[in-house]
């Protein structure tokens, strides 16, 4: 699992208050959540007006947190880590699957972006490729911090 790893070495101040270290930790217990289907333990970690934004648009607060939750039938395995302040770029491995028969429906590998303020996640969106995902963060391939491969 994600949370598994220990983030060693990472302790600049973000501006929210949280050392790097801690954004990364709440990234990856938010991961191991969705990785979970553990709906209870992703509304406490993400803010009530958390965004998720997707392949078809934006929608914002737990109640569509946890309808995507619930279809989404998403596993992600984290490969690159990036960091700065309080935003977290992963670069992972997802699996959809059928959330009755738990058919696989698709892979692909994907980025995603996320905000965190006052520890929680405030904003998660997911993008097709690495790139994309680091200029909607504004980070750079120099603040990769782990290679988990």
């Amino acid at each position: 699992m994600y949370a598994a790893y220990i983030f060693i070495g990472i302790s600049v101040r973000s501006g929210r208050g949280m050392t790097e270290q801690q954004t990364m930790a709440l990234v990856a217990a938010w991961h191991d959540a969705v990785n979970s289907q553990d709906i209870d333990r992703l509304l406490v970690l993400s803010a009530a007006t958390i965004e998720i934004t997707g392949p078809r648009g934006s929608a914002y607060g737990h109640a569509v947190l946890r309808d995507w939750l619930g279809r989404a039938g998403l596993h992600l395995l984290p490969q690159r880590l990036f960091v700065r302040d309080s935003v977290v770029v992963v670069a992972h491995h997802a699996t959809w699957r059928d959330a009755v028969t738990g058919n696989v429906l698709g892979e692909a590998d994907v980025a995603s972006c996320f905000r965190v303020a006052n520890n929680q996640i405030i904003q998660y969106a997911r993008y097709d490729n690495l790139d994309d995902a680091l200029a909607a963060g504004r980070l750079a391939y120099a603040d990769q911090v782990m290679n988990i491969r």
